[in-house]
């Protein structure tokens, strides 16, 4: 549902819109009003340039997010809502959101109904891209910004992270943990947004344990805790003894902790789940891109720019270890860490070979970004295949 302030239904928006296209004329709701202040957004009013004193002016622009799934998960959509409140405060701005959001034509119709009363929507998760760049093409007055995904158009912009720095030092931490050389990993999609995180977690382990290896199981989920948990626990039955997940629910670390054994999860500072058995993970600090974003529309300032944020700028961070993580294991990863900041070291820097036996990357030579976002080989240690 669409949330602002109070709740409001998706079929209430329909109707509303339904009403206002029969009648064929003005009104004052609030959508019809929106639609209006969008046009006016994105002609040029907002910035002075071209303006006419008979035409509204809007100082603030109507913002909207497209989640996958709730705030309250604990993980991905709690850190995005997290920038989005950030970035209300930040600028005083009120923003709308609509949570559980499939990857699918539904995606299309919301995305689509947020279009007609905004200036600017945020698509959050990697399966929106194409919905995402249909919408754009039939509201040209409309800044639409999608994460994670790779396709641009005038009015539509990407943004994202390397958040596989910080894989890297969770597997670094992950690695000087087990005790017989045995990770797991729960990956969501086999996207290659997961799949080069899962091979940085291995590099991570390996650059501190050349005998690792790391099994893989795939959910096929973002958020689905039961059919994680399974896939946590099957990894434990195989033997592994600290495990990394890439959903955005705590169950891969809840099922480690029953069993005596280590794990980090994605997007979220976790610990609190099971702060006894808690590694480290990814976190994602989306708030200060959001207020960037956003200034940017109202400066007139903005571009269709494909953003990649790091943790020298602070959009990927790791989150604090957990109680029992030993202090030489926390100064090893403090010290790759702040050696990535510097940029005295490239996470996927050759020689690479893929678990195949084929030469990825010459020694010496670092993959660009593009590369990295493309990945569709495993790293060679990980135990598993990509499924078609």
């Amino acid at each position: 549902m669409i949330k602002r302030g109070r709740r409001f239904s998706i079929n209430m928006l329909l109707m509303v819109v339904l009403a206002v296209v029969i009648t064929g004329c003005g009104s004052n709701n609030a959508i019809s009003n929106s639609t209006t202040e969008v046009e006016a957004t994105n002609s040029g009013t907002s910035t002075g340039e071209n303006a006419s004193t008979t035409e509204p002016v809007v100082e603030k622009p109507k913002v909207a997010f497209v989640y996958i799934g709730p705030p309250g998960d604990g993980g991905y959509t709690y850190q995005h809502d997290q920038g989005r409140l950030y970035m209300e405060k930040e600028l005083g701005i009120t923003a709308d959101y609509v949570e559980n959001v499939p990857e699918s034509a539904d995606a299309e119709r919301i995305i689509t109904e947020l279009a007609q009363s905004h200036d600017i929507v945020f698509t959050t998760s990697f399966g929106y891209m194409d919905f995402t760049l249909n919408v754009a093409s039939k509201f040209p007055n409309v800044k639409f910004l999608h994460a994670s995904g790779y396709k641009t158009a005038e009015n539509m912009g990407t943004y994202f992270g390397k958040n596989y720095q910080a894989s890297y030092l969770s597997g670094i931490a992950a690695g000087t943990m087990t005790k017989n050389n045995h990770l797991g990993y729960v990956g969501a999609f086999p996207i290659s947004e997961v799949i080069y995180n899962l091979n940085a977690f291995t590099l991570g382990a390996q650059s501190v344990n050349s005998d690792i290896f790391v099994d893989v199981v795939w959910t096929n989920t973002w958020y689905d805790p039961t059919t994680e948990r399974q896939a946590a626990i099957s990894l434990l039955d195989k033997g592994a003894d600290v495990l990394l997940a890439y959903q955005d629910s705590p169950a891969t670390l809840q099922a480690a902790a029953e069993r005596d054994a280590f794990a980090g999860g994605n997007d979220s500072d976790m610990s609190q789940y099971a702060p006894d058995h808690y590694l480290t993970n990814p976190v994602w600090n989306w708030g200060p891109y959001y207020v960037k974003a956003v200034q940017s529309v109202m400066d007139g300032t903005w571009s269709n720019e494909q953003y990649s944020g790091d943790m020298a700028d602070g959009m990927v961070e790791l989150a604090p270890f957990g109680n029992k993580v030993p202090e030489d294991v926390k100064a090893l990863v403090e010290e790759a860490k702040a050696k990535i900041i510097s940029g005295e070291l490239e996470v996927f820097t050759g020689p690479l070979t893929d678990n195949q036996g084929t030469v990825q990357v010459s020694e010496g030579q670092a993959m660009t970004l593009e590369e990295v976002l493309g990945m569709n080989w495993l790293i060679k240690g990980v135990e598993g295949t990509i499924p078609q």
